[in-house]
């Protein structure tokens, strides 16, 4: 019988993608406070390194706009944990993308040692592994048109888009949970979806950064605590 064959096969692989999705999408346990800036002083805190200018605080936010053509306005934080739970409110306005990216200063094998990133802009959320897809080795396989299938087959799964429209003018709040090689992304505390990847579970994240392509995306209460599975003891 073909027909009930392929609908118990189809059941089969609904029941084991609801269950491994019911088992990666589980909350952080907030653990240690790493990092925490509501912006209630007038200069940006002495904590933030400015990689690359455009960082001001005014009327109690964090203004990022990107000043240098050739590189996206940057301010980082020292964490140097393993697993995080990072929480911040942003608004995009005339800025074209936001990206939430955790780095480890000492990975030498990949692109500016950056291990995961959230991007944000008006028409969607970027969840990836820039571990694994931007390492060296992809890096120098991409310019050889021959091994176009190869790269793609050696990324595949290292990203997600997902479709969403972002008002410019409103404010939002993020959050981020990185546990072993699972990131979770959550909007004004709904979820929006999780990215698995072997690199998210690089062992150290040395650092976190916000960068800003175009002009005055503003953020508020960025708070960064060491993260642990909900379920552990």
């Amino acid at each position: 019988m073909p027909a009930l064959a392929r609908f118990i096969t189809l059941l089969v692989f609904t029941l084991a993608w609801v269950c491994q999705a019911l088992a990666i999408d589980v909350a952080a346990t907030k653990g240690a406070l790493i990092f925490s800036d509501d912006f209630s002083a007038p200069e940006v805190g002495k904590a933030w390194r400015i990689l690359w200018p455009g960082l001001t605080v005014a009327n109690g936010a964090l203004d990022i706009s990107q000043v240098k053509p050739q590189h996206s306005a940057v301010g980082l934080v020292a964490v140097g944990r393993k697993d995080l739970v990072i929480e911040f409110k942003f608004k995009l306005a005339a800025a074209t993308s936001i990206n939430a990216v955790c780095n480890d200063s000492a990975f030498k094998e990949g692109h500016g040692g950056h291990i995961c990133r959230v991007s944000l802009s008006p028409r969607q959320i970027f969840l990836a592994d820039d571990k694994e897809r931007l390492s060296h080795a992809i890096e120098e396989m991409k310019k050889d048109p021959v091994r176009k299938a190869e790269v793609a087959k050696l990324v595949a799964g290292r990203s997600k888009n997902i479709p969403i429209k972002l008002d410019p003018e409103r404010w939002y709040q993020l959050g981020i949970e990185i546990v072993g090689d699972v990131m979770r992304v959550s909007l004004d505390g709904k979820v929006v979806d999780f990215l698995k990847s072997s690199g998210i579970a690089h062992p150290v994240k040395s650092d976190f950064y916000l960068a800003v392509s175009g002009k005055n995306a503003l953020f508020d209460d960025v708070h960064i605590w060491s993260a642990e599975p909900a379920n552990a003891k």
